[in-house]
């Protein structure tokens, strides 16, 4: 999984890098072989005035499926980054288990129709 990162607005610093490479490889690191990239852009919206204004924005690439976005804003950049990695978690494994139920339906369908046409041939043939 190969993760990017961005700031805008403030210097990026090893620490607030760590913080989030420690934070994703945690909440995603077990479904690492389906995750393609995860961009992660943070920005300080208001610039100096302050206020509630740090915005951690999550993009995790996910093979086969629609890329999850997820955005939070705070005033401490630390929560901002917690939340949205935990609920682009929550987010990817929903997919990720959708997608899941929906090709073991397929692949049952397919099943299906293999065995009633091996019946029919079967049939056929007395």
């Amino acid at each position: 999984m190969k993760i990017g990162i961005q700031c805008r607005g403030f210097s990026l610093t090893s620490a607030i890098a760590g913080h989030v490479h420690k934070r994703l490889d945690f909440l995603l690191g077990d479904r690492i072989r389906r995750l393609r990239r995860v961009d992660v852009t943070l920005s300080d919206l208001n610039g100096p005035r302050g206020g509630v204004d740090k915005r951690c924005l999550i993009k995790v690439s996910i093979d086969g499926l629609r890329a999850v976005v997820i955005e939070d804003v705070q005033p401490d950049l630390y929560v901002a980054i917690d939340r949205a990695a935990g609920r682009a978690s929550r987010t990817v494994v929903r997919r990720m288990a959708l997608d899941n139920s929906r090709r073991r339906a397929k692949a049952q369908r397919w099943l299906d129709e293999q065995r009633k046409h091996d019946n029919e041939a079967l049939l056929g043939a007395f």
